[in-house]
């Protein structure tokens, strides 16, 4: 593991020490595994997004016309 600076406000650090004072872990940690959690967040945003542009059947029209907006909207 690598130690890191930041610059954070006087109110975001008093937050943090709070919510890390109550979940029983130190300022470093929580942080951590925030950071951690954020990146695994991303991750599975932007795998679930390449997953969902590569499936190419939800815009298969089979040969036919796609609706008309107004057809769509009802109009």
């Amino acid at each position: 593991m690598k130690n890191v600076t930041i610059t954070v406000e006087d109110a975001v650090l008093e937050w943090v020490r709070i919510e890390a004072a109550k979940r029983g872990s130190s300022v470093s940690r929580l942080v951590g595994e925030m950071l951690a959690e954020k990146m695994q967040h991303d991750d599975a945003y932007a795998r679930a997004q390449r997953e969902w542009l590569a499936d190419t059947s939800a815009f298969n029209s089979d040969g036919k016309p796609l609706p008309t907006r107004e057809d769509v909207h009802g109009r």
